[in-house]
């Protein structure tokens, strides 16, 4: 591979390890900062991915005003399954927190192939989408620099939300002290909705972003669970950085490993997620998974 080529496969890495951080954002919020084990998380992706194919390939919408509406709608739906049913389960064993959430996933899926069918659904892609920009030699379309904006973005705000806001600050407390927390007035149960719509949000901003990129079908919630459990697992639950560390990290192995050992190379960062549990047990943020 001539140095051309290895920075394209490079950019492909992380342009795919972008959509893998927006994706594992919310997942490492529930499960590091809320104790949630929440397996449906990808249902929330794929919400937003379907409400981008209804707005821009149905009813013609642009693609830059569907997005913040995928991402709203996804917060919408995460709110509401978190205040009519998730909140039930926050307080049950890891076990039926697991069949509970996995169960939604399948429950998802079943919805989205009863309403639109098991095929990929493809969306027309503005023309800045599709046109190549060249950066440092290296020609890049200007949907790839689109979501690696949208990561970095999204990387700043979470940052100073939960380090430098006052909402960060309860989120910190109630989780470490509940009980604390409450006893000085904080609506701990209205603060864990607030983050667990935030979460679902930027999973429907991701799985939006993805139909142009991975594309989209049924399967979606549960395609890329492992890899999204991986990530927080890497990076260490409730680490937004540690987070996105290793969905970039895990994101770039894989495009390089398929590209060189396309025999192999899907199974190569499995390895080194054994390896990286075998060193770093608690992920990089030192947080047990």
């Amino acid at each position: 591979m001539n140095a051309s080529g290895l920075l394209t496969v490079l950019v492909d890495g992380i342009a795919y390890g972008m959509l893998l951080f927006l994706f594992s954002i919310g997942l490492s919020i529930t499960l590091g900062l809320m104790r949630f084990i929440n397996l449906a998380h990808g249902a929330f992706a794929m919400g937003g991915g379907y409400v981008l194919v209804v707005l821009v390939g149905m009813a013609g919408l642009p693609f830059l005003l569907a997005l913040p509406v995928a991402f709203v709608a996804a917060g919408l739906l995460g709110a509401a399954l978190e205040l009519t049913v998730i909140r039930h389960v926050y307080r049950k064993s890891e076990l039926q927190q697991v069949l509970f959430s996995i169960g939604l996933a399948f429950a998802a899926g079943a919805i989205a192939n009863i309403l639109f069918g098991p095929q990929q659904q493809p969306i027309p892609l503005p023309g800045w989408a599709t046109h190549m920009v060249t950066v440092l030699g290296i020609a890049i379309s200007g949907y790839r620099l689109f979501v690696m904006g949208c990561g970095l973005v999204a990387l700043g705000l979470l940052i100073a939300l939960f380090n430098h806001t006052l909402f960060g600050a309860r989120v910190r407390a109630a989780v470490d002290k509940r009980v604390t927390a409450e006893g000085i007035g904080i609506n701990v149960g209205r603060l864990f909705a607030a983050a667990f719509s935030l979460g679902a949000a930027f999973a429907g901003l991701g799985g939006a972003l993805a139909v142009g990129f991975l594309g989209l079908d049924p399967s979606f919630p549960l395609k890329y669970l492992v890899i999204v459990l991986m990530v927080v697992a890497i990076g260490g639950p409730g680490s937004i950085s540690g987070s996105f560390v290793a969905a970039l990290f895990l994101g770039v192995a894989d495009a390089l490993f398929k590209y060189w050992l396309p025999e192999v190379g899907g199974f190569v960062i499995y390895a080194i997620l054994v390896a990286v549990m075998i060193v770093l047990p608690k992920g990089l943020a030192g947080k047990p998974a």
